[in-house]
C-alpha cells in the first residue's frame, strides 16, 4: 500500500461512494482536501459558495433529488455554526447529507483555540451521526459508515470533524468499499393481507405518502394499486411531486395551509395507510396554521390505521396503530401493486368526491392586485416540461405555488418542511447544476430570498440558468399573517424597505426583469429562458395578496367580527 495523506484518503472515500460535486466555503482547516479532490479527482465539481448556509442547503437539496448524500466541507467555526441551519434542515426533511467541518489540530483541542469548538456536543441533537476523525487511518470506516447511516432507515444528516494536521499526517490504509445502505425488508404475507382484509372492509380507505428515498418503481406502483382498487391519495408537506396530480387518485395534500375540506374528508375516512413518512405535528394538522396532531385522534386513532416506514423509531411514537409495519418503501408499493385489487364498486362516490375537493381548490380564483397569482401559476405549468424542478423557500407567498402549480413527475418539487427561510435559492442552484438539462424555477419572497440571496453570484460564477421568481410585497408575510391574528393588527418589524432587486439581480451578472402586471410575465419569463443566464424576475405583489386563501382586508375583517 502507497503513503497517502489524510485528505487523500477522504478524497479516494468520497469518489469511491459516488459523490459528483462538493459544495463549499473555503477555509484553511480543510484546503488540503479541496486540493486532493481537484489534483485526484478533477471531474467531482468543486462549487465555492458564498455563506456556508447556501453550501449546506445545496448538499440538502442534492440529497432530496437523488437520495445519495450531498457533501458540503465548511471550515471550523464560524463556519460549521453557519450550516447548521442546513444540517437542521436535513433532519427534519429526512435528507440523506454529510457535512464534513474542518477542525483545530489535535494539539490544540480542548485549549479554547481560535475558531476551535465541540461540534460533536453541539450537532448531536440535529444529526444521525455525528463523529470526530483523529487518525487518519480510519478515515475509509467512518466516511463507510457516514454514507450507511445518511442513507439507511430514516434519512438524515451525519457530521464528520476533521482536525486540519489528520487531513496532512500520512499514513498506509486499506481502502473502503462503496456503502450500500441496509434494507428494512419486505413486508410479511400475513401483514400484506391484514392491509387487503382491512382495506376491503373499508367504506372510506385514504393513502397518504411522503417521506424521502422515493424510487421511480416506487412511485409506478404506488399509483398503479391505488387507481386498481380506486383509493384515494394525499401526498405529505412539501411532497405533492410523488403523485402524478393529472391522476383522479390524486386528491391534495396535508400539512401547513392545506386545504380545509380535504383535512375535513380525512378525518371521515375509516380506514388510513401511511406510507415512507413520520405521524409528526406538520402531517397531522388538523385545522387552522399549526394545529399539529389534532388530524387523528391520539393515543389511539378513530380510525384503523397502518403505519409503514423504515425506520423503527417512527413507529407508535405518537399514535398508537393497528398494524405498524417495518418495510422498505419499493417493497411494500411493489406488494400492494401486485395484489389483487379488492371490490371497490360501493365506494366510487368517495374517491370522486374527494378528487372534485381538489378541483376545486385548485380552480383559480380572484387575486387582489395587477398580478393574477392563480393565473400566472397556471401559465407556468401549461409553458413549463413536466420535468421542470420548481424550489420554494418558506412564508406565506409559497401558498400560491402550493395551491395552484401542478406535479406531473418525480423529483420536481423541493421545499423545506423544516421551515427554513432561505432555502429556495440554494437549493434551486444545486438541482440546476445537478440537471444543467431541465428548466428549475425558484419561488422566493422578498424575506426569504434575502437570506440567502448572496447565491446569486455562486449561480452566476457556474453558470447555474435558475430563474428566481421573486414574490415582493415588501413585508415577511407569515408572520404579518400572526400579527393580524394575534396582535389585532399591531406591526412590529414585519414591513420592509427592500433594495432595488432588478439592479442588484444585473449587478451580480444575471438577467433581471420586473413585473407590475399580469400580462408583463409571460414575454418577462421567456426572455430569462432565452438570456441562457441566472435570471430574476421581480413581480411587485400588492400586499393584499398575502396568501392564497384570504387577503389582508379578510384578515381583519374576521378580527373584527370576532368582536
Amino acid at each position: 500500500m502507497a503513503m497517502r495523506k489524510g485528505s487523500e484518503i477522504l478524497a479516494d472515500e468520497l469518489k469511491l461512494n459516488g459523490a459528483e460535486i462538493i459544495y463549499h466555503v473555503p477555509g484553511e482547516s480543510f484546503l488540503c482536501a479541496l486540493d486532493a479532490l481537484g489534483v485526484r479527482y478533477p471531474e467531482i465539481r468543486a462549487i465555492s459558495c458564498r455563506h456556508e448556509n447556501g453550501a449546506a442547503q445545496m448538499a440538502e437539496a442534492y440529497g432530496k433529488l437523488t437520495g445519495r448524500p450531498g457533501i458540503a466541507f465548511v471550515t471550523r467555526s464560524p463556519g460549521a455554526t453557519n450550516a447548521v441551519n442546513a444540517v437542521h434542515t436535513a433532519y427534519q426533511d429526512s435528507s440523506p447529507m454529510i457535512l464534513i467541518v474542518g477542525q483545530v489540530k489535535r494539539a490544540l483541542m480542548e485549549r479554547e483555540a481560535f475558531m476551535a469548538y465541540d461540534f460533536r456536543t453541539m450537532f448531536a441533537p440535529m444529526t444521525k451521526w455525528v463523529a470526530q476523525i483523529d487518525d487518519p487511518r480510519r478515515i475509509p470506516e467512518f466516511v463507510q459508515r457516514a454514507y450507511h447511516t445518511a442513507m439507511t432507515g430514516r434519512m438524515g444528516p451525519v457530521v464528520l470533524v476533521v482536525p486540519e494536521d489528520v487531513f496532512e499526517e500520512e499514513c498506509e490504509v486499506t481502502p473502503g468499499k462503496p456503502s450500500v445502505p441496509a434494507s428494512a425488508g419486505e413486508p410479511s404475507d400475513e401483514a400484506v393481507e391484514q392491509v387487503f382484509a382491512m382495506l376491503s372492509a373499508a367504506q372510506r380507505p385514504l393513502l397518504i405518502v411522503g417521506g424521502s428515498g422515493w424510487t421511480e418503481g416506487a412511485r409506478d406502483d404506488i399509483q398503479a394499486f391505488a387507481l386498481a382498487s380506486n383509493v384515494p391519495v394525499v401526498t405529505t408537506f412539501r411532497r405533492r411531486d410523488i403523485i402524478d396530480h393529472r391522476l383522479p387518485c390524486y386528491v391534495g395534500e396535508i400539512g401547513i395551509g392545506s386545504n380545509p375540506a380535504l383535512l375535513a374528508h380525512v378525518k371521515d375516512a375509516d380506514f388510513v395507510i401511511m406510507c415512507n413518512d413520520a405521524l409528526s405535528d406538520v402531517n397531522t394538522i388538523g385545522a387552522g396554521y399549526m394545529e399539529g396532531f389534532t388530524l387523528f385522534d391520539i393515543p389511539v386513532p378513530r380510525q384503523k390505521f397502518v403505519h409503514v416506514t423504515r425506520s423503527f423509531d417512527e413507529l407508535n411514537r405518537v399514535f398508537q396503530v393497528d398494524l405498524a409495519l417495518l418495510a422498505d418503501n419499493d417493497a411494500f408499493a411493489r406488494r400492494l401493486a401486485g395484489h389483487a385489487p379488492v371490490d371497490h364498486a360501493a365506494r366510487g362516490d368517495w374517491t370522486a368526491a374527494l378528487r372534485e375537493t381538489f378541483e376545486i381548490e385548485t380552480t383559480p380564483r380572484s387575486c387582489p392586485g395587477e398580478i393574477d397569482l392563480p393565473q400566472l401559476m397556471k401559465w407556468l405549468r401549461q409553458r413549463l416540461p413536466e420535468d421542470a424542478i420548481v424550489t420554494n423557500g418558506v412564508g406565506a407567498y409559497a401558498t400560491w405555488s402550493q395551491r395552484y402549480f401542478a406535479h406531473y413527475r418525480l423529483h420536481t418539487q423541493l421545499g423545506p418542511i423544516s421551515g427554513s427561510m432561505g432555502y429556495s435559492l440554494p437549493a434551486a442552484i444545486s438541482a440546476k447544476l445537478l440537471h444543467p438539462e431541465r428548466v428549475v424555477v425558484d419561488f422566493v419572497g422578498d424575506g426569504c430570498y434575502q437570506m440567502s440571496s448572496e447565491e446569486l453570484a455562486t449561480a452566476v460564477q457556474y453558470g447555474a440558468a435558475v430563474i428566481v421568481v421573486l414574490f415582493n410585497n415588501n413585508m415577511y408575510g407569515t408572520i404579518r399573517i400572526h400579527e393580524e391574528n394575534r396582535l389585532e393588527g399591531r406591526v412590529n418589524g414585519t414591513q420592509l424597505v427592500n433594495p432595488d432587486f432588478h439592479a442588484l439581480a444585473l449587478a451580480y451578472g444575471a438577467h433581471a426583469e420586473r413585473v407590475t402586471r399580469t400580462e408583463e410575465f409571460a414575454p418577462a419569463f421567456e426572455r430569462c429562458l432565452a438570456s441562457g443566464k441566472p435570471a430574476l424576475i421581480e413581480m411587485c405583489v400588492d400586499q393584499e395578496a398575502i396568501h392564497s386563501r384570504y387577503s389582508l382586508t379578510d384578515l381583519r375583517n374576521r378580527r373584527k367580527a370576532k368582536h
